[in-house]
């Protein structure tokens, strides 16, 4: 059960005291309470239909978001006259107390509560009185709802941008601690030439700074207020949506209520952002899952991080590593039903958007459960740099140092290929390597070998040999670990800097032309202004 929220009759010795003017949590479930739309409806809703539709499982991590959206909204009612100042306190109070109850984990749902939405009014009526019965003034449950989630989203992706830039950060520490340690890089799952393991952690740190650019992105699409759309057409009533955004801290309200609660595209992206991360943490742990096996040997896990066999006494299994990549299925599961979900829904709020929050809440879990897990393997991972100076001493890893050395000497690269390409497969017919070969016998193949072609085949000197911008010679990695430090604090100032996102809230799209004509409408006359041009 989440923190904050207890069912009725579920209670525990030791979980406190029941809350002010609600039921005991070690009573029987009280009758439900009546329907927010039950003037229309007047039978009660049938057992089977209220467990169908119930979210509150679901949605019930919302209640910060949704007392946070409840606040700004009545100060705004309170501003502009719709809620006398006595009965805004009165509601304000209460909601403070509900947030109190859900901190202390004193909250207690009723069977009736449909959602966190209707726990949290039912509970206003409780301790308010007839004066919550305000604070719904201008507001349906859609545009609540798609605020709430908006809330939420922005305040998440802080998270998941900090997780991201602390595993950036450990990654970025093991680097200083093998800036000098070679290893092969592959392709195809071959060996081909010749890095370092910093070269190669720091490759996720670039990995991982544009999910931090994908979730940034994905923050200016969360960053719009719906509050206000009402159901799916506004309100008659003098709503001030910019004070809400304000105090709420978006930056803009939505353009269109139609679209503002029908919108989920925010959700989507946050969730495919979601999914590339999980993407690239899989294959960190696919390489890792490599790494730690005996036919490379190249890293070992601490018995903290890794299981046994229940049969094999021998085995050390990399299990942490293997969910991770198993999990990064689900977040493409979540994604892909977010698109299925949405792909056949009408104009404006459909009911189906309720399924919308169970595959998001997944795929953030998922990911941050990921992210602190990866984080904590890249901090306790031995590394063995023995097995990765032998792996790397393979001449076969220098064969193109080799033709790039002719081809200062004027040979063509392609000949150059081709040539070493001949010395390869000799020195394999002949049981030998590349090293093996004497300067004299290069030079039968090409006057062009000097006799410093054997220094060609020191590791060392190899990367020293890299140190074009981006590639894996030790200077170059140096720069590379200055900017990985850069980036991990930049990624934290923009955190802070999007917690308290201040701002005159501004419509969406208000600052396109209004005398630009749309494709197959009339443009309007521009108005003139009282002054002439002289």
């Amino acid at each position: 059960m989440a923190r904050g929220i207890r069912i009725v009759g579920a209670g525990a010795a030791g979980d406190g005291p029941p809350p002010r003017g609600g039921p005991s949590p070690v009573e029987s479930s009280p009758a439900p309470s009546p329907k927010m739309w039950s003037g229309r409806l007047g039978a009660g809703t049938a057992r089977r239909v209220e467990e169908y539709t119930t979210s509150i499982d679901v949605d019930r991590r919302l209640y910060a978001d949704d007392i946070d959206g409840s606040l700004a909204h009545l100060h705004m009612l309170r501003a502009v006259g719709l809620i006398s100042a006595d009965e805004g306190r009165a509601v304000e109070a209460a909601l403070r107390d509900i947030r109190r109850e859900f901190e202390r984990n004193t909250f207690v749902v009723d069977d009736g509560d449909e959602d966190i939405h209707s726990a949290i009014e039912r509970r206003l009526f409780e301790i308010a009185g007839e004066a919550a019965g305000r604070l719904h003034t201008g507001r349906s449950r859609n545009d609540q709802v798609a605020t709430d989630l908006r809330l939420y989203s922005k305040r998440i992706i802080r998270e998941l941008m900090l997780a991201i830039a602390l595993l950036q950060e450990a990654l970025a520490r093991r680097a200083e601690q093998h800036r000098s340690t070679p290893m092969p890089g592959y392709t195809h799952g071959q060996r081909a030439q010749v890095v370092s393991l910093a070269h190669h952690l720091l490759a996720y740190v670039e990995m991982l700074q544009r999910d931090i650019g994908r979730l940034e992105d994905a923050h200016d699409r969360c960053d719009v207020l719906p509050l206000g759309s009402g159901a799916l057409a506004g309100s008659t009533l003098p709503l001030d949506r910019r004070a809400v955004a304000r105090e709420l801290n978006f930056s803009s309200i939505s353009a269109n209520s139609l679209d503002a609660v029908a919108d989920r595209d925010f959700v989507v992206e946050l969730t495919a952002a979601c999914s590339l991360t999980m993407v690239h943490l899989s294959r960190m742990a696919e390489e890792l899952v490599l790494w730690t096996s005996a036919e490379y040997g190249f890293a070992e896990l601490p018995d903290t991080h890794a299981t046994g066999s229940s049969l094999m006494p021998q085995k050390k299994n990399p299990d942490v590593l293997e969910l991770v990549r198993g999990r990064a299925a689900r977040t493409i599961g979540d994604l892909t039903g977010l698109l299925a979900l949405l792909k056949g829904l009408p104009l404006a709020y459909n009911r189906d958007l309720q399924e919308d929050k169970v595959l998001l809440f997944d795929a953030v879990d998922t990911s941050l459960a990921a992210l602190a897990m990866v984080t904590d393997v890249v901090r306790v991972l031995r590394f063995n740099r023995r097995v990765l100076l032998e792996a790397a001493s393979d001449p076969a890893l220098l064969a193109t140092d080799v033709a790039e050395y002719l081809v200062t000497r004027g040979m063509p690269f392609r000949a150059a290929h081709h040539l070493v390409g001949n010395a390869v497969r000799r020195s394999l017919d002949e049981g030998r390597t590349l090293r093996d070969l004497t300067a004299a016998e290069w030079r039968q193949m090409t006057d062009l070998a000097g006799d410093d072609i054997g220094d060609l085949f020191d590791v060392d000197g190899a990367l020293r040999r890299r140190e074009i911008p981006g590639g894996p010679g030790p200077r170059t990695v140096s720069r590379q670990l200055v900017r990985a430090a850069t980036l991990v604090a930049k990624t934290r100032r923009i955190a802070t800097v999007l917690a308290r996102q201040p701002g005159a809230a501004k419509e969406v799209g208000a600052a396109v032309r209004a005398s630009r004509p749309v494709a197959g409408d009339v443009a309007e006359p521009r108005r003139r202004s009282g002054k002439s041009k002289g």
